[in-house]
């Protein structure tokens, strides 16, 4: 599956999450440290909810960028 994820700069750090995974987040120092940390967490995300015999939801959002002028 894919899911997307939306990765947010903070003051000091990063933090990610997966809108179809409420509660699915990561925070991270760097891009590549959240991006890692976000791949473990859907991955436990997704154990628990079939350890505890709950759907695994479907992937429904989707990314894209628009441009505007500024």
């Amino acid at each position: 599956m894919r899911y997307a994820i939306v990765i947010e700069r903070a003051e000091h750090n990063y933090s990610a999450y997966v809108p179809d995974l409420p509660g699915c987040i990561a925070t991270g120092r760097t891009l590549e440290e959240t991006e890692r940390e976000i791949r473990e967490a859907i991955a436990f995300h997704l154990e628990g909810l079939r350890e505890d015999g709950l759907p695994v939801p479907t992937p429904t959002s989707q990314v894209d960028y628009i441009e505007i002028a500024a």
